[in-house]
């Protein structure tokens, strides 16, 4: 616990101790003027290791990779509303991805609040669309066990991230206590009455099939999906998915295509649905004539437990209810040839395949560019790849940086593209500091390629100079080799498939983080 006498705790070390004792152990930090007073509670806690972020965004999106690798909340430390809402975009993907996450926001003293500073704001109010739990702890008193409340209040029902207010004068009155001990929510179990019902619905269906996420996409989740398929059900993920165990030694599934016309033509013909971990698939976006919700004509949808369950269970237990006795195969190791020629998103994703340690995370933000190394890398060595759940760009370094600090011996991977990049790279700073072991490959197309693939499919008509000048990343061009050396990250270009081979293999090699530019066509 803090090493401060108990008798003298403040509000903010009654905070920090109690997260300490619920096993909280990092702390992704932009703090300002009202969380000094937290600073220095942190000075006292050596069980939490604080890490500083020079955006907030990258702070939420670490904490986020954070607690994906450990299975618990990171703590982020954010400044008044203004700084939660700089980290906004990261706490959003990480409610999409059932993320536990604690946020810590400062605020002015309660006897200031009257006065309008110019950074005060209705904290609760922008906090709350995106967190499960919203508190303020507007007495010294009360910050020990809000803080347990929150860390509990993390993990469910649904897990996602929760926000923790705490008043500047709060945070350095004494009189403050650690929170009661309190124990972590399970995961719903599988209700037997459901796991009946699905079953002799499969057994009923010409064409079942079930959208899986959550703990079925673990090793042990992944080997129940193989029963499930070889009882004559296609197993699908979820487009994008917080975490999922992949490589030799893995079942590989089907996963949900991300245009709605491909979805829906993939699926024709299915006549159930089972939904485990997840919710009914629908589009990301609308577009002209074509559907939102991506479930087929003539099919029945069937939830047999959402988010807030134990996937991998629901999955053991209808396996057992259809007699699987036999499990679909798993991935064999196979490794590609290096590649040679031009570099394209394939031949990167080949290199990868052939290149990435076991045991290794990826980070995957790449957009247009992402989908061939994820297919190529089917059959690579054992790893675990983590997705952008939510749809809010610049998620893949500040992710990659908190997973990485989680399993500092494993080797951690970000795929980005230029313009996804550039929103967070001052998470590179905080890589070069902590001495991450991230490997981060940007695409540079100089372009935002997804957008003008966007603008054909929306019907939005040919793009004009005005739309050109929105879409394209050109003028002037980004030298992400600079970019990254200023911030203390050792970087090299590649513009051709070898170039981009030779240089992974030193780049997995080494010690620390590393920058990859990889020049692709915008096309």
């Amino acid at each position: 616990m803090t090493d401060q006498p108990l008798e003298k705790m403040t509000g903010a070390e009654a905070l920090v101790s109690t997260l300490a004792d619920h096993g909280v152990t990092a702390c992704f930090a932009n703090p300002g003027t009202s969380e000094m007073h937290l600073v220095t509670a942190l000075d006292h806690e050596p069980r939490i290791k604080s890490t500083l972020c020079l955006f907030e965004g990258v702070a939420t999106g670490a904490a986020d990779g954070h607690a994906r690798v450990t299975g618990t909340p990171a703590m982020t430390l954010l400044h008044l509303g203004a700084g939660y809402l700089n980290g906004g975009a990261n706490i959003h993907n990480a409610r999409r991805a059932w993320t536990p996450m604690i946020n810590v926001i400062g605020d002015h003293a309660v006897p200031h609040q009257r006065y309008d500073a110019p950074l005060a704001s209705d904290v609760i109010g922008m906090a709350g669309p995106n967190s499960r739990w919203v508190k303020s702890a507007d007495t010294v008193a009360k910050a020990g066990d809000l803080a347990a409340q929150a860390w509990e209040a993390s993990f469910g029902p649904e897990p996602g991230p929760v926000s923790l207010i705490l008043p500047a004068d709060t945070a350095w009155l004494e009189g403050g206590k650690p929170g009661a001990k309190r124990g972590r929510p399970s995961l719903r179990k599988p209700d037997p009455t459901a796991i009946e019902a699905a079953a002799a619905a499969v057994k009923s269906a010409s064409k079942p099939i079930i959208i899986i996420n959550g703990t079925a996409l673990t090793e042990a989740g992944l080997a129940q999906a193989a029963r499930v398929k070889a009882a004559g059900v296609r197993v699908l993920t979820d487009t994008f998915f917080p975490r999922q165990a992949r490589g030799a030694g893995r079942f590989i599934p089907d996963r949900m295509q991300y245009f709605a016309e491909g979805a829906m033509s993939d699926l024709e013909g299915s006549d159930l649905m089972l939904i485990a971990g997840t919710q009914v698939p629908v589009a990301f976006f609308a577009y002209p004539g074509k559907p939102s919700v991506l479930v087929p004509e003539g099919c029945t949808p069937m939830k047999i437990g959402g988010p807030e369950t134990d996937s991998a269970a629901i999955l053991e237990a209808l396996a057992d209810a259809l007699g699987a006795k036999e499990a679909a195969p798993v991935a064999e190791l196979d490794l590609p040839a290096a590649p040679t020629g031009a570099l394209n998103a394939a031949t990167i994703g080949a290199s990868i395949a052939r290149h990435m340690p076991e045991g290794s995370f990826v980070s995957d933000d790449g957009v247009s560019n992402g989908l061939p190394s994820f297919l190529m890398t089917q059959r690579a060595r054992p790893h675990d790849w983590m997705m952008l759940t939510g749809g809010a760009i610049g998620q893949g370094m500040p992710l990659a940086l908190g997973a990485s600090l989680a399993a500092p011996d494993r080797k951690t991977l970000c795929i980005t593209g230029d313009g996804a990049g550039m929103y967070t790279n001052q998470a590179l700073w905080s890589m070069a500091r902590e001495g991450a072991n991230v490997v981060n490959v940007v695409f540079v197309n100089h372009s935002y390629r997804i957008l003008n693939i966007e603008l054909a499919r929306t019907g939005a008509g040919n793009p004009g100079p005005a739309a050109q000048e929105l879409l394209g990343l050109g003028h002037p061009e980004i030298d992400w080799v600079k970019l990254s050396e200023a911030q203390g990250v050792p970087a090299v270009n590649a513009t051709n498939a070898e170039e981009f081979d030779l240089a992974l293999e030193r780049a997995f090699a080494a010690d620390g983080p590393q920058l990859i530019a990889a020049h692709v066509p915008a096309r």
